[in-house]
């Protein structure tokens, strides 16, 4: 079976480890572990009935929806099948430019999106491993080019301030920003660009309702931009690319406030246990986060780590061979519960000491 290029896929993992997929403890994926929310498993049922109609194309009520919590005229949001739809439409569009810059190490799938439509790729090897500053000097002409980037950085977890971004709204033909995991982040704490949006129709903003309500099999984002670009997309695409159980999901959590308030008080004290446990174990060492995951570098193979730690604890860690900047010494763990982080500490500290 071929080695996954992306977190999550947990038939590989349990042929690695002999056992039932069910058996895996999956750190792989950066999905809270506290959900899905119960206010959309009824959302859900509620909807059982109405499987027999196709969805509104126009996707109104969720669209009015997200319209209220971004506080947005809903002809500025367009739903789609999870971020990774929105993205090929981002790719599409910066393939018309000369080129598009990209901060690396990068989210792979940026790299799938840009390449469906032949888009020319400019890398810039990061500084993003111990700041948040950015920097794009050796590009001497940036009217005729786009700008992706992910704010908190995959695979870093580094936190860019709205304020080092803001400048670049003005230097680049078109900037996507991927605010996969901005929702981590509570309102005063985050950096999110939905607030300058009107004011720059060249700004494309993308979101994930799948990893912080617990949602990744709904397949389920939204893009918020300029409303005729969002026309222009949605002629693009099939008619029908949310389904109706993803879309009253969608309705549901985004106006469960007390989920979001649980989630924002769970998440920084696990990500500080977890750091520290890390941090204590001989050979490895971990960089500070503003999202859900953490960024290890390991003084040993990762991959073989991983291997380890399958077939040893049935654990399943992300190695970073996907990124070339990364390659075998680092990998990504997402924070979970305080039990399972202290599995993984206590795997960890046994690889290391034994080997097992």
């Amino acid at each position: 079976m071929r080695q996954p290029a992306h977190g999550g896929n947990l038939a590989w993992a349990a042929a690695l480890a002999g056992c039932p997929p069910s058996a895996i403890l999956d750190f792989s994926a950066s999905i809270s572990p506290l959900g899905p929310p119960k206010s959309a498993i009824a959302a859900i049922e509620s909807q059982l009935d109405h499987l027999r109609h196709y969805p509104d194309p126009d996707y109104r009520e969720l669209r009015l929806a997200l319209s209220h919590f971004h506080q947005l005229p809903p002809e500025w949001i367009l739903p789609g099948n999870g971020s990774a739809e929105l993205l090929s439409l981002a790719g599409r569009e910066l393939a018309q430019l000369a080129a598009t810059a990209l901060i690396t190490p990068a989210f792979g799938d940026y790299y799938r999106a840009l390449a469906a439509y032949h888009a020319q790729v400019l890398e810039f090897p990061s500084l993003v491993f111990r700041t948040s500053q950015l920097i794009f000097d050796k590009v001497q002409k940036t009217k005729d080019k786009g700008l992706l980037l992910n704010n908190p950085h995959n695979p870093t977890g580094v936190l860019f301030s709205r304020e080092a971004i803001l400048p670049y709204l003005e230097k680049f033909a078109l900037v996507v920003v991927d605010e996969a995991f901005m929702d981590f982040l509570p309102p005063g704490q985050e950096q999110s660009l939905i607030q300058v949006v009107q004011e720059y129709p060249n700004l494309v903003i993308l979101r994930s309702l799948t990893k912080f309500y617990t949602l990744p099999g709904l397949r389920l984002g939204y893009a918020i931009a300029h409303p005729e670009r969002l026309r222009r997309w949605q002629l693009w695409r099939d008619p029908w690319p949310v389904n109706t159980l993803a879309a009253a999901a969608a309705v549901a959590v985004v106006q469960d406030k007390e989920f979001q308030e649980q989630t924002w008080a769970w998440l920084p004290p696990a990500r500080n246990q977890l750091f520290a446990g890390l941090a204590l174990i001989p050979g490895l060492q971990p960089l500070e986060s503003a999202a859900n995951f953490l960024l290890v570098e390991s003084q040993q193979s990762s991959s073989q780590l991983q291997q380890n730690l399958l077939q040893h604890h049935q654990i399943f860690i992300r190695d970073c061979l996907s990124f070339p900047e990364l390659g075998d010494r680092y990998f990504r763990v997402a924070v979970r519960c305080w039990s399972d982080n202290q599995r993984l500490l206590e795997a960890l500290s046994l690889v290391n000491k034994l080997g097992v």
